[in-house]
């Protein structure tokens, strides 16, 4: 999709600045009134107040989750399609007796000094900049994955979080669960063998989304908000509500969607540097042609010196397809496999239960796990604070970029620079299997784009003399939607 204006009529830009009048209003509100937040200190007892930011989709599970609970009220729903407002209020009103307060512009409720917690699912571009928002007016935050659209405002949101003394738990609930915690301890423990290969499956089905024409917004939808720190550019409806995932000025594919999940269990499972030595990656949008941009099909493997992550994104499966969906991770040791909550020993023998592993996370669903570390103001009592969503969220990006700066080239020299890497091979062969068993494509036929091995610095978070993968680990903001250079 091209992201150079179009011509618009006089009744078009008459309305879209209107609507950045609005905002940049705002805006100024924001910094005049909403810095000045400093928290309040909640007692035992103290009712939470909370602004639902992005209500359609996983926005109805935060409705939901923090609606019920006892001691928290959510106060405000923001979301720049007010078309949403008043289904969502009145499930707000059957959860807790009350209506919210309805806005389409976050920086109205975050200039409000009485709420004091924001939990955020809008689309992926807008993530971090709420979340440095709210951690600069005195807000603590719940935040869907992943936390971060770029590599560079993950760090910034964490940053934020950290100069501001603020709670950020991150969306990624297997966090918060026992039987995945006791997998992930039981492959750092040693106990059964040494860690060689963590692995993470995202076959999820995801088909042709087609074409939508250029049109104009909806009414009801103010499309200058919605982009925020997007580049400007046309309407359609592949964008609003769920499509936008497949695009790189809002999503990150499905490896920064579902993906996220397994992603994040498989780095837990790695002890030692957050991030990588380097990353290859390899896919494509294989099998149909629509607007989407991301791959559907993306495979990748981050070297970690003694230990290696290796991951796959397979978006043929189910429906049109004889392969089937698959979501989940698995160890490989020294000594055999870790998977379905079992150690399996190489050579056979009996399955042994993790159900005796020890784990360090708080026993609590997600959501309320969040409530109890605002309460606590106790970094530790979150399962998944801001930083272990940082570095998850930039594996998903690293092995978007790595395939963004690759070459497309025919299949069989794809195989061949491949050849090297036994974990990418491995991959590869997955891939052959999905594409030609499971969907009948003529593999030898394909275009495949193929990463070199992109060398990177953990410590600096940068790429080692890649400018072109460099770039993409930010991007130019939009004013006034601007993620700082340095928190």
């Amino acid at each position: 999709m091209s992201n150079s204006p179009t011509a618009v009529t006089r009744r078009q830009f008459v309305r879209r600045a209107a609507s950045a009048a609005a905002a940049s209003s705002a805006f100024s509100l924001f910094t005049i009134a909403g810095t000045k937040a400093s928290g309040r200190v909640l007692g035992a007892n103290d009712t939470i107040r909370l602004g639902v930011a992005g209500i359609n989709g996983r926005g109805g599970s935060h409705i939901g989750g923090f609606g019920k609970m006892d001691g928290v009220q959510i106060t405000y729903l923001i979301d720049p399609d007010t078309r949403l407002f008043k289904s969502r209020g009145e499930n707000v009103k059957k959860l807790s007796g009350s209506l919210p307060k309805t806005v389409a512009d976050i920086r109205e409720a975050l200039a409000d000094k009485n709420l004091d917690a924001v939990s955020v699912a809008t689309c992926n571009h807008w993530h971090s900049l709420i979340t440095i928002w709210a951690c600069e007016a005195g807000k603590d935050v719940y935040v869907e994955k992943p936390l971060s659209h770029n590599v560079h405002e993950g760090r910034i949101a964490l940053g934020m979080a950290r100069k501001h003394d603020r709670i950020v738990q991150h969306g990624t609930q297997s966090r918060s669960s026992q039987g995945t915690a006791q997998e992930v301890a039981a492959a750092r423990s040693g106990r059964f063998g040494k860690l060689v290969l963590s692995k993470g499956y995202c076959h999820k089905a995801r088909w042709s989304i087609g074409t939508k024409p250029i049109a104009p917004p909806p009414a009801g939808l103010d499309f200058n908000l919605w982009l925020g720190p997007a580049p400007e550019q046309p309407y359609h409806d592949n964008l609003v509500h769920y499509n936008w995932h497949w695009f790189w000025d809002f999503g990150n594919g499905d490896i920064g969607n579902q993906g996220v999940h397994q992603m994040d269990i498989a780095r837990w499972a790695i002890a030692g540097p957050a991030l990588p030595k380097s990353v290859v990656s390899f896919g494509g949008r294989f099998g149909y042609e629509d607007q989407g941009q991301t791959p559907n099909t993306l495979m990748t493997v981050f070297d970690y010196g003694d230990v290696k992550l290796a991951f796959e994104t397979c978006g043929l499966v189910q429906g049109k397809s004889k392969a089937k969906s698959r979501v989940d991770n698995e160890f490989f040791t020294t000594d055999g496999r870790i998977a379905g909550g079992k150690f399996h020993p190489n050579g056979g023998g009996d399955p042994v239960s993790l159900k005796d592993v020890p784990t360090e996370i708080r026993r609590e669903e997600h959501f309320a796990n969040f409530i109890t570390a605002v309460r606590s103001r106790k970094i530790e009592d979150l399962n998944a604070d801001v930083e272990v969503a940082h570095y998850s969220s930039a594996l998903c990006h690293l092995g978007n970029i790595a395939y963004r700066v690759g070459k497309e080239c025919p299949y069989e020299q794809a195989k061949e620079e491949l050849k090297p890497n036994t974990a990418a091979m491995d991959l590869f062969e997955s891939m052959t299997h999905n594409l030609a068993k499971g969907n009948d494509i003529a593999v030898d036929k394909l275009a495949v784009r193929v990463s070199p091995t992109l060398a990177f610095d953990a410590a600096q978070e940068r790429f080692v003399d890649n400018n072109a993968a460099n770039e993409l680990l930010t991007r130019k903001y939009r004013e006034p939607f601007v993620v700082p250079s340095n928190a």
